[in-house]
């Protein structure tokens, strides 16, 4: 259990109250192993948002337990969980959320600067390189291609040398050839790095780039598949797709 980067205990995550209350989740339990690079599937509303969330710190389960590196985060107060979520935690999104007036460099450095830090400038291009955009770090945003914008999100994300990477639909909004490079890079980073990757996405494609590929349905753990390609894992989420309500 020591080798677990996140541990979800029992989570449930209600929302509302009375007969018009929603269950995103409920009743998961999940480990994401230290090194590894797991994929969240599932239908349309079937909580897999929600689940990263919790886990990540940026929402609070109605029960349950969430540990991060050992730390329960379900006990931390507000102040306590921005703090971790700054320094143990990184986050990419389907949307960018670059400050289109800042350079790519200027972007990257930006969590250090709001935990109250100066970003050494070897370490900003450091992370640069690592994504390969080392020549690009004095380009804002509207210089940059879809492709490159999420590399700096990537590296924005990896500043603070996180001990755990949420990505949520990462290529999302990229074209199959960038999505591919992201995905790539996110490979090199659970295999040469040993960081541990949890990624929510719909794509089969992408999902098979996991060590292995957990699926919700209603909010519940509905079986996974380890080391599976994109073909079995499609099949598998449309006979989920399939089910009855």
């Amino acid at each position: 259990m020591s080798d677990d980067a996140i541990r979800l205990c029992s989570v449930s995550r209600r929302y509302g109250t009375g007969e018009s209350a929603v269950t995103a989740l409920d009743e998961v339990s999940l480990a994401f192993p230290e090194g590894t690079f797991t994929a969240v599937m599932g239908p349309s509303g079937s909580g897999k948002s929600t689940l990263l969330q919790c886990a990540a710190g940026l929402d609070r389960p109605t029960s349950g337990s969430v540990v991060l590196g050992g730390t329960e985060l379900t006990g931390l107060s507000e102040t306590g969980l921005t703090r971790l979520r700054r320094e143990r935690v990184g986050f990419v999104f389907q949307a960018f959320n670059l400050l289109p007036s800042l350079t790519a460099e200027q972007n990257v450095a930006l969590p250090l600067r709001l935990a109250g830090r100066r970003p050494p400038g070897s370490r900003v291009r450091e992370v640069l390189g690592q994504v390969g955009l080392g020549e690009r770090a004095r380009h804002r945003p509207t210089e940059l291609s879809g492709g490159q914008q999420q590399r700096v999100a990537l590296a924005r994300a990896l500043i603070t040398r996180p001990e755990v990477l949420f990505a949520d639909e990462p290529t999302g909004a990229l074209d199959s050839r960038t999505g591919h490079e992201v995905l790539a890079l996110l490979r090199t980073m659970v295999d040469s790095e040993g960081r541990t990757v949890v990624m929510v996405t719909h794509d089969p494609v992408a999902a098979s780039w996991a060590d292995r590929v957990v699926f919700l349905v209603d909010g519940r753990v509905h079986g996974e598949l380890a080391g599976a390609g994109a073909d079995r894992v499609a099949a598998h989420l449309a006979r989920l797709e399939a089910l009855p309500c």
